[in-house]
């Protein structure tokens, strides 16, 4: 599993349709907001593909100015690269007991 935070930044005067909107979306939490406009949410996705379409999707709502990505840990991934580098490490002279 994908979990990504992303900061939304509203339309003056649309905060309270913003955080309905947002709570509404069954991949999508809301965790805080403030009186300026600004709204903290965590999205869930398989794939990373599957977490920027729902960004996308968020940006393209009409009360959002922008939303831009804070946060990003693609649990998946990670352990394909980690096997990935404890492979090179394997082959790597450096890493090798010479002892």
């Amino acid at each position: 599993m994908n979990v990504s935070s992303i900061v939304v930044k509203t339309v003056p005067g649309q905060l309270a349709e913003a955080i309905d909107a947002l709570n509404a979306l069954d991949f999508c939490e809301v965790h805080f907001y403030d009186s300026e406009g600004r709204i903290v949410v965590t999205i869930e996705g398989k794939r990373i593909n599957d977490q920027m379409e729902i960004m996308k999707r968020i940006q393209n709502m009409p009360f959002v100015q922008c939303a831009d990505l804070a946060y990003s840990y693609c649990e998946g991934e990670m352990r394909e690269s980690l096997r990935g580098i404890n492979e090179i490490r394997k082959k790597d002279s450096l890493c090798r007991d010479e002892g």
